[in-house]
């Protein structure tokens, strides 16, 4: 039976919106080279991706789901492009909410459309990563993000929010979520991610899986539980 691992990226292969430890890349690279069935499921687009995990690794996964499955790569070759775009009634109620929310520093581009989907952040995307940690520990305690996706999918039928990240939310149309990767693969499916919660954009994914891993430190986390647990696993 073929057994598929399949990984997100932000805060599992790498740390947050931070490129990969060179070490550890060469562990996947040489985890992949064993015979083990390995794709990607991020929300983030394919440039972030490439730039956060290098082209080299990118190309040595079977199958890269970009924008939560929405843009989907086999090495360089696109097999799948979905053309959903945020509406302009979603996008004013999104920029209206941002004047709701009791956080001092935003940074501007808080609405980045992408390939399927649309990501939201309330610091927004011209944050450091000074800002990024200030919001980050802000929205932990305040759960700022949590409110947001809770108010659009009320307002919202026909698409969906979900916590991604430390930062941002992910949005796309009803049923175009990570999951649809995990569905697509046969025999055994497993999930690591770090938002695998209820509300959190690897959710969907996780339960879609014959098992998950939800990891809360890092990419050190994942590497621990490879080595560990699969280092031995055949295709």
């Amino acid at each position: 039976m073929t057994t598929t691992f399949l990984f997100d990226v932000d805060g599992t292969l790498t740390d947050a919106r931070k490129p990969i430890n060179q070490d550890f890349e060469h562990f996947m690279k040489d985890f992949i080279m064993r015979g083990n069935k390995c794709m990607i499921i991020t929300g983030s687009d394919r440039p972030k991706t490439v730039e956060q995990i290098g082209l080299s690794l990118t190309l040595r996964f079977a199958r890269v789901y970009h924008c939560s499955g929405n843009h989907v790569f086999e090495d360089t070759k696109e097999i799948k492009k979905n053309e959903w775009l945020l509406s302009d009634e979603q996008k004013t109620f999104l920029t209206e909410y941002l004047h709701k929310i009791n956080y001092n520093e935003m940074t501007g581009n808080h609405i980045e459309q992408r390939i399927g989907t649309a990501n939201f952040s309330i610091v927004g995307r011209n944050a450091n990563w000074a800002e990024r940690d200030r919001y980050a520990k802000w929205d932990q305690i305040n759960k700022g993000r949590e409110t947001v996706a809770m108010y659009y999918n009320q307002q919202f039928k026909d698409s969906v929010a979900q916590v991604a990240g430390e930062t941002s939310i992910d949005i796309f149309p009803v049923g175009c979520d990570k999951s649809q990767a995990v569905n697509e693969q046969e025999g055994t499916t497993i999930f690591f991610g770090d938002n695998c919660f209820p509300g959190g954009n690897d959710f969907t994914a996780a339960q879609a899986s014959t098992y998950y891993h939800q990891i809360d430190g890092g990419y050190k986390q994942t590497w621990e539980i490879l080595k560990n647990t699969y280092i031995s696993v055949d295709k």
